[in-house]
């Protein structure tokens, strides 16, 4: 389809090409760095990049390109994500809201302050000079997107996002391929801290200001910590806590913090407002997979530069375009989850105990965590 694609544009006069390699070396950054060597890239100024699942608009480049042509400063405009199948089922609704949170707390929030801000990977366009400065793709982790985001932004270059311009994407409607996607998104970025942290300290060309916003805010704080603490305190310490009477753990890390962070999240998607409990239930499991793929990248354990391809379907199920994609079900051994069940069982004895000897409401919350789990433990998550 993409080749007669590529065909049909040709035969009308358009210089287009459609380049294939035969092999995965280095993933994606692997197949982006043999992309650059091809000799009709040194014609070209910029670059533009979207993954597979990527619908971007005919305007495209005609909205973003004029950011670089004015400002010879600028070396990435980044545009906003948009889902095209966030209504299909409760797991898209969820990862909806957390993204969205994402482009207005992270990515427009850091654009506005010019402040440091990832790139996402796609839906970007690229000054050539910039990227190739800071040394280009650069396959030592499975975020080469991240890294070379912050390569080039310690050489002094500024990047814009651009909220109105909105690009169509998919998301992984499968639990399993969801599951792949955190691993290497939450791995990725700690090996990556791992790897750069020296570099980011000795670079001389940013102030140490700007050295200490990248390394304690973008890296440690919100890759690292986020994760350790959503996990161990509110799957871990808090639900322990009801077989020790003395720990009295203070009322505004157990309410007030996580109902402000909600709210926020919430504010990001006001129709998805009344998903907020589902939210945070599913984000504490969520982040135990994380947790993992963050000590892990920490660590450079075994699984530090595995790449799974996030399973995304499309209509193909409808069309039957793709009848590969239809897979038997599976019986629920097969789709067992054992560590979702067993951190499950766990909290489940814990509201059960605080249930019956304990003095406070925790075991409501318990309750549902624990159910979170085993639901997410059994399989009855996405598609």
């Amino acid at each position: 389809m993409v080749s007669m694609e590529c065909a049909k544009w040709a035969s009308k006069g358009i210089n287009i090409k459609c380049e294939r390699r035969d092999n995965r070396n280095g993933y994606k950054a692997g197949a982006l760095k043999q992309g650059m060597r091809h000799s009709y890239v040194k014609q070209c100024n910029y670059i533009a990049i979207f993954d597979a699942d990527f619908q971007p608009e005919p305007d495209y480049l005609h909205r973003t390109v004029p950011f670089l042509i004015h400002n010879p400063e600028l070396a990435l405009v980044q545009a906003r994500w948009k889902f095209v199948n966030a209504n299909k089922c409760l797991m898209t609704r969820m990862q909806e809201m957390s993204l969205n949170y994402h482009f207005m707390a992270e990515q427009e929030s850091g654009s506005t302050r010019h402040a440091f801000f990832g790139f996402n990977g796609t839906a970007g366009v690229w000054r050539l000079a910039g990227m190739e400065e800071a040394g280009g793709w650069k396959d030592r982790t499975t975020v080469e997107d991240m890294d070379l985001a912050v390569r080039v932004g310690l050489h002094g270059w500024k990047f814009v996002f651009v909220n109105d311009i909105e690009v169509k994407s998919e998301l992984p409607s499968q639990f399993k391929a969801f599951r792949f996607q955190q691993h290497r998104w939450s791995c990725g970025p700690a090996n990556l801290f791992r790897k750069m942290t020296m570099e980011i300290i000795y670079n001389k060309r940013v102030m140490i200001w700007k050295k200490l916003y990248v390394i304690y805010s973008f890296f440690f704080l919100r890759k690292i910590l986020v994760h350790f603490f959503t996990f161990f305190f509110y799957c871990i310490v808090l639900p322990t806590s009801v077989f020790f009477y003395e720990v009295n753990i203070p009322t505004w890390s157990t309410i007030y913090v996580p109902f402000m962070i909600t709210l926020f999240t919430a504010i990001a998607t006001p129709r998805s407002f009344y998903l907020v409990i589902f939210w945070v239930l599913f984000e504490n499991v969520m982040a135990m997979h994380r947790t993992k793929g963050t000590f892990i990248g920490l660590l450079e354990g075994g699984r530090v530069n595995e790449w799974v391809v996030t399973e995304k379907l499309g209509d193909a199920l409808q069309t039957k375009l793709l009848p590969q994609v239809k897979k038997p079900c599976n019986g629920i051994l097969q789709r067992l989850n054992l560590k979702e069940m067993m951190v499950g069982m766990y909290i489940l004895c814990c509201a059960g105990y605080d249930f019956a000897f304990g003095s406070t409401l925790l075991y409501i919350y318990l309750l549902m965590q624990a159910l979170a789990f085993i639901i997410c433990g059994v399989g009855f998550v996405g598609t």
